[in-house]
């Protein structure tokens, strides 16, 4: 099935960013089915507008568009626990109406990135790892890759807020756990970050941020403003009009999203359920440029 057509708005932001070109996107989507055909190792999708989202968050450099793809797979194989709720558990629906995690459906613009927000303090650390929560929305980020052109082509604006959380929530992941988390998340989605807003911080948060930061790179460092408890200040970065009304907005609400994200979740069961058989098979592996231990050291 041909790539899907992109807005004039996002068509243009792509040319402008990502130094897309309609027919060098079709002659990469080619290069890179053979280039996965060749690695006896990898197990990977090969569908056009899945392997259109790599190429394009990759801003056309296909070099990076094959580590990035090895990388992604890799993780499964190398780093499973990050992947450890499947679709068809019911965690999944449970995790999904906690309202933790949610991709808001409204951007700011008709070429704006997609607004993530997580409300960490609504999941019970007692029930629920946060590597559960990224795993539920691992699955809504590749519903995303297939359908969401404004996360693929203008990236993601994370709203990430922390209220109601306790110390629990900052120790139960390992440091282990916490580098690939950020890794996996950093260097192996085609997804770029383009601001991360912390808001209503406790006032222990700076020494467990310090810990997580050592994992994050300048460009993602850079692009991190802390609020505190003033939403205000965030208003004049994320507009109300896509924020949910339980946050001063006017956009959807947040059951609403979370009703949104179940239908569309079922609906992709058949989807999910082929995505199982891919990942990668390192002993098979033929060490190169693109090997995933030379890129990164996975535990």
């Amino acid at each position: 099935m041909p790539v899907r057509p992109l807005t004039p708005a996002l068509a243009e932001k792509a040319r402008l960013e990502l130094n897309e070109d309609p027919k060098k996107l079709e002659e990469y989507i080619r290069h890179l089915k053979q280039w996965i055909q060749k690695q006896p190792h990898l197990r990977a999708r090969t569908d056009d507008q899945w392997l259109a989202a790599f190429i394009r968050g990759c801003k056309f450099r296909l070099d990076q568009s094959k580590s990035k793809l090895d990388l992604y797979f890799s993780y499964r194989s190398k780093a499973p626990y990050l992947y450890g709720v499947k679709y068809f558990e019911p965690k999944v629906m449970d995790i999904l109406n906690l309202g933790a995690i949610l991709m808001l459906r409204k951007t700011q613009s008709p070429d704006g990135p997609r607004i993530l927000l997580y409300r960490i303090g609504q999941y019970d650390p007692k029930d629920y790892a946060i590597v559960d929560l990224m795993s539920v929305l691992t699955l809504q980020q590749q519903i995303s890759y297939m359908e969401d052109d404004n996360l693929v082509v203008a990236g993601t604006i994370s709203v990430i807020d922390f209220a109601g959380t306790r110390l629990g929530h900052y120790t139960q992941t390992s440091i282990k756990h916490l580098r690939n988390l950020i890794s996996a998340n950093q260097e192996a989605v085609p997804i770029r970050i383009k601001a991360v807003h912390f808001l209503n911080t406790p006032s222990f948060f700076g020494t467990f941020f310090n810990i997580g930061k050592a994992f994050l790179n300048e460009k993602v460092k850079n692009r991190i403003m802390v609020h505190g408890k003033n939403i205000e200040s965030l208003y004049e970065h994320v507009s109300k009009d896509v924020l949910p009304e339980e946050y001063g907005g006017t956009g959807e609400s947040i059951q609403e999203c979370i009703d949104y994200w179940k239908t569309k979740m079922r609906d992709y069961s058949s989807f999910y359920e082929d995505d199982l058989k891919y990942g990668s098979d390192e002993s098979k592996r033929v060490l190169s440029r693109f090997s995933t231990d030379e890129k990164l050291e996975i535990d």
